[in-house]
């Protein structure tokens, strides 16, 4: 199906034409004068230099052409040359109509497919969940329903930090504490316990006191160094104890993204690349990409249109252990030859970028992926407290992610017991949780994934103004009329959009309209904030609408039923845009 602006500009591309000028001088956008005219053209202006013809007169020569036009009810020139635009109300409802009956309201499948792998840059196993985890997971999410929704294969990776050095640290920590665990007797040749020797608590208890010995000890760190080159090197106790921790870990963080409504195909970590990096630093050798400086393997990845210093990739540092870098190409050998990867978008914070850049560039250099396949980074800012710092507790610490959605559910069931004395508490707190979820991934998405945010919790609970709630008060309000329309006794089935009555019903009217071009650009750009925009603009219209309209004091059932229908449409879109957004709206709120 087309987009509502390729078939007005179509339309006065005509007009050019038959005035005697070029079809492309007609791109027609959405007015930034709404009290002037709907939609305008500054094709004129662009055509007075290749014509040697004043603007103004190109565009009254086109507007002529356009007074019989099946398209547009008003095609004005005004000075110096532009072309305001009114569409007609009959064309409009056409439209909608098409796009009602279209599946996925009219966006067109991909012309190809893509296999497309999400790497949410995970959190680092041992640890728990803290506010700085929210943006990649909250917008990784969000970027996997859109390219699901336009048709491609999208497969999500949690992509843990399960290797390395912290590893070290747990495993010398608890033999520390417990030497007398069968992981650390040498001699023992036994299965090992099936369950942990540890809870989760006492997980993120044990790495942190770990660290901070290793840095005011330093025989400790030596130690922890041992101990992970002995779970690295394949140890049979270690590596039992290793999986003891990815296994406590990740049954806690599934419910912490659980709570967030986040879901991963693959809980892959950096310890699944490590088997791939021997293969990949011969290659490296080999090609003659990789060679020695300073004891260190690296790669260059200069470019002569580089503007800021590049400096040369490290593959492996001095004493030939690996670095990210080496675990991230790893991880791309493994997605493109078990993925079959046509695109690979990452989400990481901003000040990133060179990493990924350096990474990026050593792919290609080396053919790790083909010169078709898409690499994307999708660098955030960070969230912050009204302060303007990164958002912190009261006592100065990193927040906790699952207190962080504690207080705000709390906020939202105090909020909705105060305002609704009818549903019992196991219900309020049911809404709350709903709503709670629709302010925090509201309150992130709403901004440009690489700008910083301030985190306020009482702006984001708000039921007024551009915020989560507010959008779900808006379905609800839908849902409402809904209800009370089939309690009439009439049915919600084959009702029929009619032309718009009024301005406000018009504007309504139209904002739906441009939902499948918003959808194809939110997922050309990995924008998730061009949705929350759009629904946002899209709820003030139907809200403005239902305030001026008595849709169910209407006697005239022709009229009521239109309106009926123009309800439904703007829910079911809603919906849609939400659930791509990654949350849902509750019946009654």
């Amino acid at each position: 199906m087309k987009k509502f602006l390729e078939l007005i500009s179509e339309e006065m591309g005509k007009g050019f034409e038959a005035a005697g000028y070029e079809a492309q001088l007609g791109r027609v956008t959405v007015s930034n004068r709404p009290d002037l005219c709907e939609y305008q053209c500054n094709g004129a202006m662009a055509g007075a230099k290749k014509y040697h013809k004043a603007p103004i007169m190109i565009a009254n020569d086109v507007a002529e052409k356009l007074t019989d036009s099946a398209v547009f009810s008003e095609a004005s020139a005004v000075a110096p040359g532009f072309l305001n635009l009114k569409v007609k109300d009959s064309f409009v409802c056409e439209y909608l109509k098409e796009m009602a009956a279209a599946e996925k309201f009219g966006v067109e499948p991909p012309e190809k497919k893509k296999t497309i792998v999400v790497d949410y840059g995970g959190p680092n196993v041992a640890k728990p969940l803290h506010v700085g985890h929210l943006r990649s997971a909250v917008i990784g999410e969000s970027i996997k329903r859109i390219n699901r929704y336009k048709g491609h294969r999208v497969i999500g990776d949690v992509h843990l930090g399960d290797w390395g050095l912290q590893m070290g640290l747990i495993i010398t920590e608890l033999k520390a504490r417990k030497p007398e665990l069968p992981y650390f007797d040498e001699s023992f040749t036994g299965e090992y316990p099936q369950e942990a020797p540890f809870t989760v608590s006492e997980l993120e208890e044990i790495y942190p006191t770990a660290s901070g010995k290793s840095k005011e000890d330093p025989a400790y760190k030596e130690a922890a160094l041992e101990a992970t080159l002995r779970l690295q090197s394949g140890d049979r106790g270690y590596r039992a104890l290793w999986k003891h921790i990815i296994a406590v870990s990740v049954a806690d963080l599934k419910k912490n993204y659980s709570n967030l409504d986040v879901e991963f195909d693959l809980w892959k970590g950096e310890s699944d690349a490590d088997p791939l990096i021997p293969g990949l630093v011969n290659r490296l050798k080999e090609s003659g990409l990789a060679y020695e400086s300073q004891g260190a393997l690296v790669v260059d990845v200069k470019e002569d249109t580089d503007t800021k210093e590049m400096p040369p990739c490290i593959i492996l540092k001095s004493d030939g252990a690996a670095l990210y870098a080496t675990t991230d190409l790893a991880t791309i050998v493994d997605r493109m030859e078990n993925l079959h990867a046509d695109s690979l978008i990452y989400l990481a914070d901003k000040r990133q970028e060179m990493h990924f850049v350096q990474v990026f560039r050593v792919a290609k250099k080396a053919g790790l992926v083909t010169p078709e396949t898409e690499l994307k980074y999708v660098g955030f800012g960070t969230m912050n407290g009204k302060d303007g710092k990164p958002f912190k507790t009261r006592e100065g610490g990193v927040m906790r992610l699952e207190y962080l959605i504690r207080d705000i559910d709390e906020e939202m069931y105090r909020k909705v017991s105060e305002s609704r004395h009818d549903l019992s508490e196991e219900e309020a707190r049911k809404i709350a949780k709903i709503i709670g979820l629709s302010a925090i991934k509201y309150g992130d998405l709403s901004n440009q994934a690489s700008k910083d945010y301030i985190f306020d919790i009482d702006r984001f609970t708000s039921f007024e103004g551009d915020t989560g709630p507010y959008i779900l008060y808006t379905i609800v309000r839908i849902k409402s009329i809904l209800a009370k329309y089939q309690e009439q006794g009439k049915s919600l089935e084959n009702l029929c959009l009619e032309e718009a009555q009024g301005a406000s019903e018009k504007d309504l009217m139209r904002q739906l309209c441009s939902f499948n071009a918003m959808m194809d650009s939110a997922c050309e750009e990995t924008a998730p904030h061009k949705i929350c925009a759009y629904i946002y603009d899209l709820a003030n219209a139907f809200n403005k609408f239902y305030h001026e309209t008595k849709i169910l004091a209407e006697e005239d059932q022709k009229k009521q039923a239109g309106w009926i229908a123009l309800l439904k449409l703007t829910k079911e879109v809603l919906e849609t845009c939400i659930d791509v957004l990654g949350f849902s709206a509750p019946d009654r709120m």
